[in-house]
């Protein structure tokens, strides 16, 4: 088995996707990006590449030991900035506006209030003026019976019109209110991924940066580069916890085991080896770069137990893993002939002259196919791959 050693990783630091770019509209600036000073009705295809691209301002060195939450990479995010200056500037606009607003319509529900209240006075004044009727000429007491009717009416018409009045200024103020929270969200956006382009450590450990192709080469991520957003740069990795990477042939991986022993060889250091353990086996099988098609290989990690000063990360070790031996020392059963009562008991059906008769059985080991039978079978047994239809229920 080949593979690499490498420290316990957290999961590699990749390049931050802003929020912005998420086909928010307005060039990716978000719902409200149009409407910011300098900036485009909708998206251009101009630049569209370099939208995906961003350049890696400042990083550490690689070997750096660094500490939980330190700085170790910041990417050119000055356009960032002046957007989140935009956005601060249209959130307080946004704020100054629904102050205004509010006191411009609580003015307005005043006078109103006002109007009422003199319209109340005068309905008054003319149910006062009602009691002279009898002393009134008859055109006089028209006059005063129409001013009631008209007073009346006028009182009646700004009552009504009062909760319309208020939900028209709610719907005012919501509406103001869904542009200031729409303004905050924003603004909240824009400082979300800001604060993305400076990159800090989540661990203890020591820097390694990946691999980008570079100048017709592969090479180390460096100061200066351009990285696709999403795309691996660095890895913080745990000196005190490390691990082998490595792959084994489709064929012999049913026969490796969680935690079997292992012996760890490096290319660097032929007298170094060391022990280790298999911590994880691959789910699923891979092609092979410079092999056929038809070869997979599926890929294995191993703990090294203890510690090497001479132990750095991405060296190639060769592992000696301990395989566990084809099932023998008695009658081999396929592992689909092997059925459980309700206590959790072992028992097969075996075919006689009769029919199929329900056997209990011991199972000693077993592997991803086939178990050996301690007790209960015998070699040349034919057993039921299925529960037997003349069997009862299952």
């Amino acid at each position: 088995m080949r593979g690499s050693a490498a420290a316990a990783p957290a999961p590699a630091a990749a390049a931050p996707a802003p929020k912005a770019t998420e086909s928010l509209g307005a060039g990716g600036l978000g719902s409200t990006g149009a409407q910011l000073p300098g900036e485009a009705q909708g998206p251009s295809s101009a630049g569209a590449d370099s939208e995906w691209r961003i350049v890696l301002q400042d990083v550490v060195p690689p070997g750096t030991p660094v500490k939980a939450g330190q700085v170790v990479a910041e990417f050119d995010r000055q356009s960032m900035l002046l957007r989140l200056d935009d956005y601060k500037a249209s959130a307080a606009e946004s704020a100054a506006a629904l102050t205004a607003q509010r006191a411009g319509l609580d003015t307005i529900r005043k006078a109103h209030e006002e109007q009422i209240h003199s319209a109340q006075a005068a309905l008054e004044k003319a149910r006062l003026d009602m009691k002279t009727i009898p002393v009134l000429s008859a055109i006089a007491a028209e006059n005063t019976r129409l001013a009631f009717d008209e007073a009346q009416a006028r009182y009646e018409q700004l009552l009504k019109e009062r909760p319309f009045l208020a939900a028209s200024q709610d719907a005012d103020i919501r509406n103001s209110e869904m542009d200031l929270e729409e303004a905050n969200l924003e603004l909240k956006r824009a400082r979300e991924n800001a604060g993305k382009m400076v990159v800090r450590t989540p661990m203890n450990g020591l820097a390694v940066m990946e691999t980008t192709w570079r100048g017709g080469d592969f090479g180390k991520i460096q100061k200066g580069d351009e990285v696709w957003t999403g795309e691996p740069f660095m890895r913080i990795v745990d000196p005190s916890s490390m691990v082998v990477n490595a792959t084994v042939n489709q064929v012999d991986v049913q026969r490796l085991r969680l935690g079997a022993p292992a012996r760890i060889h490096f290319d660097a250091y032929p007298d170094l080896a060391m022990n280790a353990k298999v911590d994880r086996i691959g789910a699923m099988a891979t092609e092979t770069g410079d092999r056929g098609a038809y070869v997979r290989e599926v890929p294995v990690r191993l703990r090294i137990e203890g510690r090497s000063e001479r132990l750095t990360p991405d060296m190639s070790v060769s592992v000696d893993v301990e395989i566990e031996p084809p099932l023998a020392g008695g009658a081999v059963a396929p592992l689909a002939a092997l059925f459980r009562d309700g206590s959790g008991g072992v028992f097969v059906f075996v075919k006689d002259d009769a029919g199929w008769i329900r056997r209990k059985v011991a199972v000693a080991r077993k592997d991803h196919l086939a178990a050996v039978v301690s007790s209960g079978l015998q070699r040349g047994d034919v057993v039921a791959l299925d529960w037997p239809p003349n069997a009862g229920n299952p």
